[in-house]
């Protein structure tokens, strides 16, 4: 039996990886280059917060590292979606204009360059005329 299969079967039943133990190993490694220019207790804080990744990766009670990646996901939402909004404006953003129907509110994505162009919201039917 290779390494391979003994770490499958070794890990089999146990929690593994979230997004809150990325964050935490990301955070980890922020503490180790700022503990290069200051002083030993970042290290230290640094080594504490593995420690608690690993306990959390290992770990066989598995609802309450959900419970614990849910109210992490929960509670930095606005961060992650404000970073999907500035990932859509680079992206997709530049291909479209969004506009507003003038009677419903309803947001209307039409494509950019193509002039004066009526537009049809799909909610009300109203049509208007806007430069895209």
């Amino acid at each position: 039996m290779g390494f391979r299969d003994r770490l499958q079967r070794f890990m089999y039943g146990r929690y593994g990886q979230d997004q809150l133990g990325i964050f935490l190993m990301a955070f980890a490694m922020v503490l180790f280059t700022i503990s290069i220019f200051t002083v030993p207790y970042v290290y230290i804080a640094a080594i504490l917060i593995i420690i608690y990744e690993y306990f959390r990766m290992l770990s066989k009670n598995r609802a309450a590292r959900y419970r614990e990646n849910a109210w992490f996901l929960k509670h930095t939402a606005w961060v992650r979606n404000g970073f999907a909004r500035i990932r859509y404006f680079f992206t997709e953003g530049r291909k479209y204009k969004v506009f507003k129907c003038p009677r419903c509110g309803q947001k209307l994505r039409v494509p950019r360059g193509r002039g004066r162009i009526e537009i049809r919201c799909r909610k009300c039917y109203e049509q208007f005329i806007r430069k895209s």
